[in-house]
């Protein structure tokens, strides 16, 4: 498996050198942690076995939110915590797209139209939930929002994963729409878009000279919902690109696969070097934006979070822990005994300071 700290060394001198005017603190930050990410460099743990007094010394991760090594446990806690939210009722997945007219627009202000997305997403589909004969009531919905395609190019976008159920806060009660469809995709799309034209003149933005009068948005239904949220919780911690669909890196250029999402086949693309790493530049997220939101009855400080646990009459059980390193020599759990123990010379090797500001 290719890593991405190899690629970084390779290619950021020369990644600096062109357009290091151009990259964000934040975009340097991630660029130094991917670099230091379990290196030889890294500063190391001391770890110690009871059982037979074997030590050894392991690298740390960055743990940086975006790089696609060390975040996996993070995933999979996010993943777990949502499924233990899912109700009985069918889902759908709503994917709501900025049009490309207004991709530039989005990368020179992206807090504000990141949070125009998700916001107005979530405020379209609970319009619509409130309206709907059969539902008449407030929508709970798992949001994460993408700036990527397949391919990894600019392409921001939100995906909505919710249930076919409201709650009635005025007659307390819950009401389930079990009819295969849940909401129009092209009525979705023209409130969508009314409501982002609305925003983006609010905050003072000035809008394209020329955007689609049609916007896209696709509603689709996902069952349970389960494998649903499996996929977007693979895409939350671990970056946007996982390391296994690094395929090669050779001659100055690097080549990733990828599925493509209309014929559902394997694909490669291949890139430079250093436009390879602009492209995964390209989605670190503002400092402290998240990625993923609970709206509605699954908002965490919702007081209908308890009544969802009592529906389905499950206690959430604790997060399960980091899994323990093993020891080499007897397999039993090692304990840390030190951390954040650094080597001579190590700080001099990094890319770029890894406590420089985030933007």
């Amino acid at each position: 498996m290719m890593r991405l700290n190899d690629i970084v060394t390779q290619y950021a001198p020369a990644l600096l050198e062109q357009y290091g005017h151009e990259l964000l603190p934040g975009q340097l930050k991630a660029l130094g942690a991917f670099q230091l990410c379990r290196s030889a460099t890294a500063p190391k743990m001391l770890l110690s076995c009871d059982g037979c007094d074997q030590s050894s010394w392991l690298p740390h991760s960055c743990g940086n939110r975006h790089c696609p090594h060390c975040q996996a446990h993070e995933s999979q806690r996010w993943i777990d915590k949502q499924l233990q939210k899912l109700v009985p009722g069918e889902y759908f997945m709503i994917t709501f797209t900025l049009p490309a007219q207004f991709r530039s627009l989005a990368w020179g202000h992206q807090r504000v139209l990141y949070e125009l997305i998700t916001h107005n997403a979530w405020a379209t589909v609970n319009t619509f939930s409130q309206n709907d004969k059969k539902l008449r009531g407030t929508a709970g919905a798992v949001a994460v929002l993408h700036t990527h395609n397949r391919r990894l190019d600019f392409h921001p976008h939100v995906h909505l994963v919710m249930p076919s159920v409201a709650f009635d806060a005025r007659q307390r009660l819950w009401r389930n729409k079990n009819s295969g469809f849940l909401f129009d995709h092209k009525a979705l799309a023209k409130v969508f878009r009314a409501k982002m034209l609305g925003g983006i003149k609010q905050a003072g933005l000035k809008l394209p000279d020329r955007y689609p009068e049609e916007w896209v948005v696709d509603c689709k239904a996902v069952g349970t919902g389960q494998q649903a949220l499996v996929y977007l919780g693979r895409y939350l911690y671990r970056g946007v690109l996982p390391e296994k669909n690094i395929v090669s890196n050779r001659d100055g250029n690097v080549t990733f696969r990828y599925q493509n999402s209309e014929t559902r086949k394997m694909e490669t693309r291949t890139l430079s070097g250093v436009e390879f790493l602009r492209k995964i530049l390209l989605h670190i997220l503002p400092k402290g934006f998240r990625r993923a939101r609970n709206f509605g009855f699954l908002h965490p400080n919702s007081k209908l979070v308890k009544l969802v646990q009592l529906i389905k009459q499950v206690v959430i059980p604790p997060p399960k822990p980091r899994p323990a390193v093993s020891c080499t020599c007897c397999g039993k759990p090692m304990r840390i005994v030190r951390t954040r123990v650094k080597c001579a010379g190590d700080a001099s090797r990094s890319l770029v300071p890894i406590r420089e500001t985030a933007m």
